[in-house]
């Protein structure tokens, strides 16, 4: 990149040179009227030419070369939890990968890059603070376990349906509702995003009411004093307290803990093993963040929704679920504020299902978990494929401020994905 930027600095530097130098010298010509101009002028021009060839060339070498890309490491690590190839077995040009990995050392919030592909770990590597043991705070990538287990829940009978009402879970706060419109979300309504509660991030005071304040650990009063700003099922508004109160409802149907549950039903049939995950003032698990995984086991987790929730030759999550979950219900969402449908320089068409959302690169539609400064999960099921990336979860940083390194980590992936377009 900084080879780029240096290559595009002096061809601006020669051009610029190039141009003033040719009019004075046509001048000169001019004035005195030279009858050699013809010859004197087309030597003039060839040094010219020759000069910028010569720094064009020298600039070329500064940037990674094929040999280069050859040395760049990213072989899997040796472990008996994934089966590993290469690139080139699974048919994929090995200097694409290459090229990813060589642009992720750049990245400093960056933690693990994986790749897989036709269920094989084909590249691994760690940056910065990561390692292959590290689990890492997957932030709104929670949402997609906490999607997970209302799904088998839905499967155990615990759920009647999506569509029960999320009141009939929280009756201690039946008699201080006021608004009637309550009444009426569903979990379908909040696995959408579509509760009607608040965008927090867009709608002051409620992102600092949820993250910000002393007692900001209790989230269970905000079912009431929280207002509806649409009507329920009607308009995509991302909700952290609806997620959260999704996984509360799963506590309550299974009558257990979330992890407790989640450990039996979801994480040890896909061989993965949660780190620490965090829990309210109530002592429930949170919904919408604060669960850790290492990358190897995120990448479990996308290969489960990428074989339609069969893993290791058991249905673990019914297909149906997993197909309801990759549906985009909301489409051309617009997270920056700034463009139309789009995250970073190639996400494009961004959708979202059961906190599965969906964007197109190129010509690859993709779906993908998402959590807050980079994390990610992406499913290339026409490539039979996983990105995952753990990275820096930004405390310090909101969403605006952390944007540069959340959005150069997007970009990473959305780039890789676009060379894929090229094969």
């Amino acid at each position: 990149m900084k080879a780029m930027q240096k290559l595009e600095r002096n061809l601006s530097f020669v051009l610029f040179y190039l141009i003033f130098t040719v009019g004075v010298q046509k001048k000169r010509l001019n004035m005195k009227k030279i009858t050699l101009f013809r010859s004197k002028g087309r030597q003039h021009c060839f040094i010219l030419f020759t000069s910028i060839i010569l720094i064009l060339s020298m600039q070329a070498g500064c940037g990674p070369r094929t040999v280069d890309l050859k040395v760049i490491e990213y072989t899997p690590l040796p472990r008996d939890d994934w089966e590993v190839s290469t690139p080139a077995e699974q048919g994929l040009d090995p200097k694409l990968v290459a090229r990813l990995y060589l642009d992720a050392a750049e990245l400093s919030t960056l933690y693990g890059l994986l790749v897989i592909k036709n269920g094989y770990l084909i590249s691994e590597r760690y940056f910065n603070e990561g390692a292959v043991d590290r689990e890492n705070f997957l932030q709104s990538v929670t949402k997609s376990y906490t999607a997970a287990l209302v799904g088998i829940a839905v499967d155990q009978g615990y759920l009647s349906s999506v569509d029960e009402k999320m009141m009939d879970f929280f009756p201690e706060f039946a008699g201080q509702i006021n608004d009637p419109r309550k009444q009426q979300i569903t979990i379908r309504d909040m696995l959408q995003m579509r509760s009607g509660y608040p965008w927090e991030e867009r709608t002051a005071p409620y992102l600092d009411i949820l993250f910000f304040t002393d007692n900001w650990r209790h989230w269970l009063p905000h079912i009431v004093d929280f207002p509806l700003t649409s009507d329920p099922g009607t308009k995509y508004s991302y909700s952290n307290l609806s997620y959260h109160l999704l996984g509360i409802i799963v506590a309550r149907a299974c009558d257990r803990d979330l992890r407790s549950y989640g450990q039996e039903h979801l994480f040890t049939p896909i061989d993965a093993e949660p780190g620490e995950w965090r829990s309210d003032a109530d002592n429930y698990n949170w919904g919408w963040g604060e669960i850790s995984f290492t990358a190897r086991d995120m990448a479990k987790f996308g290969l489960l929704y990428l074989n339609e929730g069969e893993y290791g030759g058991k249905q673990v999550l019914s297909a149906s679920w997993v197909r309801e979950s990759l549906q985009a219900y909301s489409e051309n969402i617009n997270y920056t504020g700034w463009f139309s449908s789009r995250l970073g320089s190639y996400f494009r068409n961004i959708g979202y299902g059961y906190h599965w959302s969906s964007a197109r690169v190129c010509c690859h539609h993709f779906n993908f978990a998402w959590g807050h400064g980079g994390n990610l999960i992406v499913l290339l099921d026409e490539l039979d494929m996983i990105i995952v990336t753990a990275a820096d979860p930004l405390y310090e940083l909101p969403a605006g401020a952390g944007w540069k390194y959340e959005g150069a980590i997007i970009d990473l992936v959305g780039k890789f994905i676009n060379s894929l377009a090229k094969e």
